[in-house]
């Protein structure tokens, strides 16, 4: 996920950031201080909890939990931390708030369908499509609160935390720093970023959506304080075929690429909430995300189509540019 800057002012003393990847992405920590001796040791504090998480969510680690949950799918279930307990709950909840456009269970999903280089020529066969994601389904997680455990019904299951781990990341490396005494500051996950306090200058953060055509030019921005951004978008990974694009983003349902959305930005809160949110917002479409969108309290919305059009959600209003 990409396509959310930071506009920060041209020179700031008071500002002190710390750029490195984690979680497989750029993940960038600003914080206003007064002190930089503290300022450091409040990032250094920041970055190893996301490097404790990761440790906890990769599937990239047979010792993680995630893996060992994976492990024993259709086997036998696995007791896990609560911190992860209570993420694959949340993550359940946003699978049914968004009718399964998110998935947590999508890691099962056949990644031979879908290759987006240049060698995808043509479309795979609707049955297919749907055999690739048949044990993509929240719905056989079976959670034992009493026990802390988690247990995935059907053998070949995998889970994985791609679509809501970042922004879930960044919540807790703020709330890290926020503890410590920062009150002003911002934690970037790869696009997915959560903002507290103002600039130094006095002034809210200034956020940049990037253009889907030039993703390191600006597109539209917005002033925000205490609150979360994340984009899901096509950006650099898409397809032609026939003269449709095709974004990578799969439908967890049906096997088959989005079309006819660029990206879509969403800004409410929490950064997990906004992470988990951008993806089934793409996979919902246009019409039915807005419509999700508009029914729910401090949550809000901007889509590109593939016409470079804009819409946004009732509660929010974005600086676009000037139309040549």
């Amino acid at each position: 996920m990409s396509g959310v800057h930071l506009l920060l002012p041209v020179a700031d003393t008071t500002l002190y950031k710390r750029v490195l990847k984690l979680m497989g992405n750029r993940f960038e920590f600003s914080i206003a201080h007064d002190d930089p001796a503290f300022a450091e040791t409040c990032l250094d504090a920041a970055i190893a909890e996301v490097q404790r998480l990761e440790k906890l969510l990769t599937t990239f680690s047979e010792t993680s939990q995630t893996a060992q949950i994976n492990a024993m799918a259709g086997i036998e279930p696995v007791k896990v931390y609560q911190e992860v307990f209570d993420l694959i709950a949340r993550s359940i909840r946003i699978s049914e708030l968004t009718q399964g456009a998110f998935d947590i269970t999508y890691g099962s999903v056949d990644k031979r369908l879908w290759n987006f280089d240049t060698s995808l020529t043509a479309l795979p066969d609707l049955q297919i499509a749907r055999q690739a994601v048949k044990l993509v389904n929240f719905r056989n997680i079976t959670l034992d609160a009493e026990n802390h455990t988690v247990f995935l019904k059907e053998k070949g299951m995998r889970i994985g935390f791609g679509g809501i781990g970042k922004g879930f990341a960044a919540e807790k490396a703020k709330a890290v720093l926020v503890k410590m005494g920062i009150k002003s500051g911002v934690v970037n996950a790869a696009g997915d970023l959560c903002v507290w306090g103002n600039q130094p200058n006095g002034q809210p953060w200034t956020i940049g959506i990037a253009d889907p055509n030039a993703i390191h030019l600006p597109f539209s921005s917005f002033q925000l304080t205490n609150a979360a951004v994340a984009t899901s978008g096509d950006y650099e990974k898409f397809v032609m075929i026939g003269g449709k694009r095709y974004s990578h983003t799969i439908n967890p349902r049906t096997g088959l690429p989005v079309t006819g959305l660029k990206s879509v930005t969403v800004i409410c809160p929490n950064a997990e909430l906004a992470d988990a949110m951008a993806t089934p917002l793409l996979v919902l479409g246009r019409k039915n995300g807005l419509e999700l969108i508009n029914q729910m309290r401090q949550i809000a919305c901007v889509y590109i189509d593939d016409k470079d059009r804009v819409f946004t959600s009732a509660n929010i209003t974005v600086n676009l540019p000037e139309t040549k």
